[in-house]
């Protein structure tokens, strides 16, 4: 009979079995959904701060995009996507579309909004900043466009 017992165990066992596995996958999940967590944080965190690039590579970069969607024949292209806590008030007042919205922004997001204010809205660039994510029912991620079509 011993070996009846190793070839089928108790159903006990097998209960007890399935809950260890059951468990390790909870903890698997919860470590992940932790480093992603922290990864999350660590990137706002980058985002929050100013990109230390100088006006020369940020106006490259902003004529580089701007000349790859004209050749695409596009007259208009999103140049950044940022999550709404990179906003004093999480994105309410550009959801809103209060004047003063801008005064919201910190970081990359704000020095995008300083480098069209000061180089590109002087040459007829438009800029948009658009709740482009609803997610549970609150605004979410923003996404920056630059328009110069009619």
């Amino acid at each position: 009979m011993a070996q009846l017992d190793d070839l089928i165990p108790s159903a006990t066992q097998i209960r007890k079995e399935a809950a260890l596995k059951e468990a390790e996958k909870v903890d698997e999940y919860a470590r992940l959904a932790a480093a992603a967590e922290a990864e999350k944080r660590a990137l706002i965190e980058r985002l929050s701060k100013p990109s230390g690039k100088t006006e020369e590579e940020k106006i490259q970069l902003a004529a580089n995009i701007i000349q790859r969607a004209v050749r695409n024949g596009l007259t208009e292209v999103e140049v950044y996507r940022f999550p709404n806590s990179l906003c004093t008030d999480k994105g309410r007042a550009i959801n809103q579309r209060e004047a003063g919205w801008e005064k919201t922004l910190t970081g990359i997001p704000k020095e995008i909004f300083q480098l069209w204010s000061d180089y590109l809205k002087p040459r007829g660039y438009r800029i948009g900043y658009q709740v482009i994510d609803f997610s549970s029912g609150v605004p979410g991620d923003i996404g920056i466009t630059i328009s110069w079509g009619d």
